[in-house]
Formats: structure tokens, C-alpha cells, sequence
């Protein structure tokens, strides 16, 4: 049975989805369980010559890919979290320091994440006010960051971003719209700064 059959009858079976998620995630810590973990090499794709350093938080269960390009690196005490959706990451690409990816997310090739950065592709749902923020669920909305991208440190990329090709986040913008393709964008939120000719 095809991963996408088996994510489409759970999508259609409530009750089996939470029973499955019960089993595959630790309910408190929301990451999966330690004897889920132990099975991560048989079901996420490293590329050839990709390192993923020993500190990094894999929270990534086997029912969303993750997917590390050759020669790709997740430097120390990153998070990387697909339990949302899928987290693909191209060839060359460095994922630095304290950064934190949670999907839907697709990172092309030759990317140049910088230290604490977040990417996140999640979102809390809070819109009524009759019910917990806790109760009200999530959304979510893929973040693609095309190639030939450098982000600066501790910038935040939200729900929704494409982040064009040879473009330039600088260090704490707060990105929260489109950044077209050769530009360079900065502050909170981001705004275009100049284009990169």
C-alpha cells in the first residue's frame, strides 16, 4: 500500500488517525516515541554525504517525508518537525545552528540558513472565542524557499512564504510575504530593500 492511499484513509477515518497518532507520537511531548525514533533511518531519505549532527530534534514520524539532499548539513540543536507535513530539503544546503523547520516546508538547493532561525509552517487556530486556543486545532501553509537563498540569524519565515531564487533575508526580518526572486528584503515585517542585479 502506497504511502499517499494510507495518508488518504486516515485523512477519512478520524478514529484511526488518533489511533494511529496515539501509538507514533508521544501525546505529552508531541514528538514521536522513543521505539518510533529507533526506525527514523529506514524511513527518512539522507543524501549522500549529508550529516545531521547527534543534538539536532528530529521529531519526524514516518507517516510525512523528510528528505536531506547530498552533501546537506543540519548543524547542532536545530528542531526539524514534519509531523504536520512534509519537510524536503535540497543538496548543499546548511541548516545552522538553533534553527527550527516545522512543515510543510521545501528547501531547494544551495540554501544558507544562518543561526535561530524559525521556519514555520504552522499556524494555531483562534479565531472563537467560546473554546480554548489549545481546543481550536491548527492550520497549515507550505513555505518554499527556492535556491541560491542566504537567510540572516534569528529571521522568522511564516506560513505561506515563497522565498525566491539568489534572494537575501536579512538578519531578524520577520517574513511574511512573497520575497520575489534576486532581491533583498529586511525588517519586521519584511519589506524590499533593493533588488540584487
Amino acid at each position: 500500500m502506497k504511502k499517499e492511499s494510507i495518508k488518504q484513509n486516515l485523512k477519512n477515518s478520524p478514529r484511526l488517525k488518533k489511533l494511529v497518532d496515539f501509538f507514533v507520537m508521544n501525546q505529552t511531548e508531541t514528538r514521536p516515541r522513543c521505539y518510533i525514533r529507533l526506525f527514523a533511518p529506514f524511513y527518512q531519505h539522507r543524501g549522500k554525504g549529508s550529516v545531521i549532527h547527534r543534538s539536532v530534534r528530529m521529531d519526524t514520524p514516518p507517516y510525512n517525508s523528510f528528505s536531506l539532499g547530498k552533501k546537506s548539513v543540519v548543524e547542532s540543536f536545530a528542531c526539524i518537525n514534519n509531523a504536520v507535513g512534509d519537510v524536503i530539503i535540497g543538496d548543499y544546503t546548511r541548516v545552522g545552528l538553533h534553527n527550527t523547520i516545522i512543515g510543510p516546508v521545501s528547501i531547494g538547493n544551495h540554501v544558507n540558513l544562518a543561526q535561530g532561525i524559525t521556519v514555520s509552517a504552522l499556524n494555531h487556530n483562534f479565531s472563537d472565542t467560546t473554546k480554548r486556543i489549545d481546543e481550536q486545532g491548527i492550520s497549515t501553509s507550505q513555505i518554499i524557499i527556492e535556491d541560491d537563498v542566504w537567510i540572516g540569524a534569528n529571521a522568522v519565515i511564516l506560513a505561506g512564504v515563497r522565498i525566491g531564487s539568489h534572494s537575501v533575508v536579512a538578519a531578524g526580518a520577520v517574513v511574511t510575504h512573497d520575497v520575489p526572486p534576486n532581491t533583498l528584503v529586511g525588517g519586521v515585517p519584511a519589506k524590499i530593500i533593493k533588488a540584487i542585479k
